[in-house]
Order: structure tokens, then sequence, then C-alpha cells
């Protein structure tokens, strides 16, 4: 392995490792904590291939400090999960970039998880649609083993035929991938919320419709979600030891 590869890997966990303790900082335990599991592989990854003794006893000392933090709040994070105390609050700005599903959604993802209900009344119009679409691949794709998917909605008054015919094939192409699509409507609804069986609870203030409209489908952050720009909003995340559908 060559010597700028190296130092590209330790450039890495040095990235990632500074976002955990900015996330750590800032009160965002949970997401935090994949940071900091990610840039401690990284640097395991580094010292496996690092020749000299004093490099290798300084990312040892490095990698125990980040390992002992993680454990702290690992502990801090299960006590307040425990106490039925966990909140944190995400703010996304004006304008912002990088908040795509698997950006906003993979710390509360475990492998545990098989169930999901969605509440929100905007999936509706075309975009709306493609928003939850892209949202069940992103599952579909997660460390999980998801089995169903419930989605409590409003329809669409002016054109509901749209609407039907693109959940009923969303329905029939997540059955093909081994997912059961549990869809219900409501004409009360109003809150948004997303809820997991492993007991995490992410409220947007959007719900999944947080995303600007593109200037153009040939525009960057048409496709990929992480360069679209974002709508202010909030996301709030609980969790609860009893999982309760909606």
């Amino acid at each position: 392995m060559t010597q700028n590869h190296v130092a590209g890997m330790e450039a890495s966990a040095v990235s990632v490792l500074k976002r955990a303790v900015e996330l750590d900082q800032s009160g965002r335990f949970q997401e935090s904590l994949v940071c900091y599991q990610e840039g401690i592989q990284l640097l395991m990854d580094v010292l496996k291939v690092v020749k000299d003794d004093s490099k290798r006893g300084h990312y040892r000392e490095k990698i125990k400090g980040y390992m002992d933090r993680a454990e702290q709040v690992k502990a801090q994070v299960n006590q307040m999960k425990e106490d039925g105390k966990y909140h944190e609050q995400i703010r996304i700005a004006e304008d912002a970039t990088g908040y795509s599903y698997e950006v906003l959604f993979k710390p509360y993802i475990s492998s545990a998880l098989k169930e999901v209900w969605v509440q929100d009344p905007y999936i509706r119009h075309t975009h709306q649609l493609y928003n939850f679409l892209r949202f069940c691949e992103m599952l579909l794709k997660a460390s999980c083993k998801v089995k169903m998917i419930h989605l409590l909605t409003s329809q669409d008054e002016a054109d509901s035929s749209q609407q039907s015919s693109a959940l009923a094939e969303l329905k029939e192409s997540l059955s093909a991938q081994g997912v059961t699509l549990d869809l219900q409507y409501s004409t009360t609804i109003h809150d948004r919320e997303i809820r997991f069986d492993n007991g995490w609870i992410i409220k947007i203030g959007r719900g999944l419709d947080y995303f600007k409209r593109p200037k153009g489908r040939f525009s960057v952050g048409y496709c990929d979600y992480d360069l679209r720009q974002c709508q202010e909003t909030s996301v709030d995340i609980f969790h609860t030891k009893h999982t309760k559908t909606l």
C-alpha cells in the first residue's frame, strides 16, 4: 500500500472523527456514535499498515481515546432511552444540502429493523410520490431487513387516479422485493411522523417533502438528494421502548 493511500485513509478518518466530535458537542449523540464507529474503523485500518512504532503508538492512543468517548456516549444514549427521555433536534437550514434520506435516517436504522410506519398527509403529487419511493429504496439498501412498510396518507381529491395507480405500482414492486406495503387513507391527519419498530420516532416538520424543486431535469441535485437544496425545517428524534402503530 502506497504512502499516499495511507495518508488518504488517515485524512478520511480525521474528517469523520472531527464530524463525530462536532455532533457529540451539539447533543446529536446517536449520529455522533455512527461517526465515531466509522472513524475508529478507519484509524484501525491505518494502524494495520503502518510499520513505524512511534506512529503505531500514536494511533493506538487516538483509537483508545475515541473508543472511550464512544462508550460514554453509548451509555448516555442507552440511559436516556431507558428513561424515555431521549430527544434531539436537527435544524435543516434554507438551501442546505447533504440531507438525503440515507444521511438523515442512517443513525436510527439497525439490523433488527423489520417494520416501519409512515404518517404523512402529503404523499399525493408526483414529486411527493417519488419522495416516498426514494424513502422505500433507502430502506431496501440499508443494513436492515424491513418486511413491512405502513403508509397513512390523505387522498388527492383533485387526481386520486394518479396517486392510487402510483402507490399500487410501488406496492407490487416492493412485494417482489419481499416487502409488504400496507396503505391506508385518512381525511383528518395533519401531523407527520416516521416510526421504526426498534423504538426510534422521527418527526420532520415538512414530512418527507423537505427538498426544493431542482432548477431542471439536468441540474445538479436532480438525481442525488445529497446535492439537492432543502427547505428550512426541523427534525425531532425520540425513542420509546414500546412500539406503537400509527
